[in-house]
């Protein structure tokens, strides 16, 4: 019998890699189950052990000890475990890692305009001669006092207007987004799952505004029957439910989110796979899944025609392809003269993402 022996630094390598795979694949399950810990749990266990992940060196019990240990699941109220707030904000940090990884982000997301500030904006190492109209709180006065020195080799070291050089400042465009996801029954129909990479672009997103762009937005909402906002904290737990699609609704609450914000640009990213099928008539759901009906996609575009009015620009990322349903996304998009985007499920995130990122480059430098 041959004994391998291993170093004890690639032993301790080894077992953290593993202990990084297993929790990258939770958080992931996590988003598909969602926010169920147990059921999420068990299907780790399931593919942990059937792909060496979980053995004699690292054991799913030890994996699990660790995220009590660490705070990232706790003991429900009634039974099981639950997420921690950490977790969920881990569970959203991971997505944007997924997401992010093979992206040069420090200059792919930056929005600077060509603009100088007055005043705001955010200070850079380039400065300029001091004109009439310049904050005082923008004085540099280390190179002010400098200019003094070169002037008067020493001799009077009082400030002259022409010694005066003042810090540059770059505006920063901001942007309000409201991302609309679909969750009408048809995103899990026939066995694909499109709503999980459609939340995984919601959590990456949040968490590049948080980190990243703290001066914009992101508001989340869901569509099926009704529209609703909710909050990323929420964004994890969102299913899918036996719904239609009231795409009319989900534009309607979001234009009047955006409305109520002050950001200098504001936008609509739509997710869906398939055509509007219900509608809000007095008060009632009216569903029709038959063909293309015109009392509903015709209050979709009045919505659509709307948010034009106000240069709320829908993007639509269509995830289906069927001839039918992509007249209907040209016909919207001709409406709002915005844009629509046709992507496979497996490609959703990178291309959301990477978007989302060029559009607000583009509209920086306007």
């Amino acid at each position: 019998m041959r004994i391998a022996y291993l170093d004890w630094k690639e032993g301790v390598r080894r077992l953290a890699e593993r202990g990084a795979l297993a929790r990258r694949v939770f958080y992931f399950l996590l988003v598909r189950e969602n926010g169920d810990v147990e059921e999420a749990l068990r299907l780790l266990r399931m593919v942990g052990t059937r792909h060496g992940i979980f053995d004699g060196e690292f054991r799913f019990d030890d994996f699990k000890a660790e995220l009590l240990r660490d705070r990232i699941v706790k003991p429900g109220a009634e039974s099981g475990l639950v997420l921690t707030p950490r977790g969920e904000r881990l569970v959203r940090g991971s997505a944007f890692d997924a997401l992010f990884s093979g992206l040069d982000i420090a200059r792919a997301g930056d929005h600077r305009t060509p603009h100088e500030a007055a005043h705001g904006g955010e200070a850079i190492a380039e400065t300029r001669p001091y004109s009439f109209g310049d904050e005082m709180s923008d004085i540099d006065f280390g190179r002010s006092y400098r200019n003094t020195l070169r002037r008067t080799a020493g001799a009077d070291l009082t400030l002259a207007e022409e010694d005066l050089e003042v810090q540059e400042r770059e505006h920063h465009a901001s942007v309000a987004t409201v991302l609309l996801l679909d969750v009408s029954h048809s995103m899990i129909l026939y066995g694909e799952d499109r709503i999980t990479p459609a939340k995984r672009v919601a959590l990456a997103l949040a968490e590049l505004i948080l980190t990243r762009y703290p001066h914009d937005a992101l508001h989340v909402v869901l569509f099926g029957d009704e529209a609703r906002e909710i909050s990323v904290k929420e964004l994890t737990y969102a299913a899918v439910g036996p719904y239609h699609t009231n795409t009319h609704a989900g534009l309607r609450l979001a234009r009047r989110i955006l409305l109520r914000k002050k950001h200098t640009n504001r936008q609509i990213v739509m997710i869906t796979d398939g055509k509007p099928t219900a509608l809000e008539v007095r008060g009632e759901i009216y569903q029709n899944a038959f063909g293309l009906d015109r009392r509903i996609v015709n209050k979709t575009l009045d919505e659509a025609a709307e948010c034009r009015r106000h240069s709320i620009p829908i993007t639509t990322f269509m995830l289906a392809r069927e001839p039918m349903l992509v007249r209907f996304v040209e016909e919207l998009t001709r409406t709002n003269r915005g844009r629509a985007l046709f992507s496979s499920v497996g490609d959703l995130e990178h291309a959301v993402v990477v978007d989302f990122m060029r559009n607000r480059r583009a509209r920086a430098r306007l």
